[in-house]
């Protein structure tokens, strides 16, 4: 195998159109004309419906609603730590847990780009030794969580037949879930080639990306209890954030939406938002719940006020990667270079 990323580019390398300085401001910018558009679109705000009254069974909720945030990211941590024993790597859950929400912290405070999974791989590689595998686990983690999202959406549509009929709110997650679905099966069955795989060794650039999941798609061939594992932790992540929105959802009051609701629209927003259209989906985020939930009568304020709660959830959350960016990893050179690289 062989090391799959490379030494970070120099700052006069990088063209000035992908430099922080320039994409920063313009994807907040882009969150906030987004934002600006959805207020614009609704005929005067009815604040109560925006921010909800706050009482013991609101607190109840929202305290509920960080604890299963935080559960889910210890799961996506274990889901994580499956891909690795997969991939013949054994490594403690905590260890990985730490390097997790660094990556974390990273992505949704710290000006770059790159965003927490630089982090990641650069702290297991100093774990392991071993660059390739930690690239192609975080490649293959993150592969699994998009496989299920879209299969999550289907069962909340097939489990509760009345969310189907409702027009635009039906029809845009069904069409973003297939063609999740059906893109990943593709990628799934070219990568998992071996003849395509041959090609795929010793590449650069995007390939590389293509070369980890081939690698990852051929150690699972041979081990379909990891498999299976990878699968299992990778459904039981998706539903605890499904089950921190519901939380959400209770302490802004939203009666509209229930558990099949949120499988149906949910994991479909989540695919949308990683369009590089913002910063962390704001907006973006927001306006798909707008769209989605307005075909089961939910105001506007209240998908508004839905999509700012998931988001600061993630913030909330995250802050707690701080100390563990800061303490977490060992020093060392081949560290040191890779997470330098995701400030520049």
């Amino acid at each position: 195998m062989s090391y799959i990323y490379s030494k970070p580019q120099e700052k006069d390398s990088i063209p000035w159109w992908k430099r922080n300085s320039v994409t920063i401001p313009l994807r907040i910018g882009l969150s906030v004309a987004l934002l600006i558009v959805i207020l614009k679109s609704m005929d005067g705000i009815d604040w109560d419906e925006l921010i909800p009254e706050w009482n013991q069974q609101t607190a109840f909720w929202t305290i509920g609603a960080f604890i299963f945030t935080l559960i889910g990211f210890l799961l996506g941590a274990v889901r994580w730590q499956r891909v690795l024993r997969a991939l013949g790597v054994n490594q403690s859950l905590w260890r990985l847990f730490s390097h997790y929400m660094a990556g974390q912290f990273v992505s949704n405070f710290l000006p770059t780009t790159v965003g927490g999974d630089v982090i990641r791989i650069g702290r297991l590689t100093r774990d392991t030794d071993d660059g390739p595998v930690s690239f192609t686990s975080v490649v293959f983690e993150r592969l699994s969580g998009w496989l299920v999202l879209p299969v999550i959406t289907l069962l909340g549509f097939a489990i509760n037949p009345g969310l189907t009929g409702l027009g635009t709110s039906t029809r845009v997650p069904l069409i973003v879930a297939m063609v999740t679905l059906i893109a990943l099966t593709l990628v799934i069955l070219l990568l998992g080639s071996n003849r395509i795989g041959k090609g795929l060794q010793n590449r650069q650039g995007l390939l590389r990306f293509a070369n980890a999941v081939h690698l990852g798609l051929d150690r699972l061939k041979g081990n379909p209890k990891a498999a299976r594992e990878v699968i299992i932790s990778a459904f039981a992540y998706q539903f605890a954030l499904l089950l921190a929105a519901g939380c959400a959802v209770e302490a802004l009051g939203i009666d509209e939406v229930g558990l099949t609701a949120l499988m149906a629209f949910i994991p479909a927003v989540l695919i949308i938002q990683v369009l590089p259209l913002g910063i962390g989906g704001l907006g973006v985020r927001e306006g798909t719940l707008v769209v989605f939930l307005s075909g089961i009568d939910v105001s506007n304020e209240q998908a508004l006020a839905l999509g700012l709660a998931l988001y600061a959830l993630t913030l909330v959350n995250s802050f707690i990667g701080l100390p563990m960016l800061i303490f977490g990893g060992r020093k060392g050179s081949k560290t040191n270079e890779i997470e330098s690289s995701t400030l520049e």
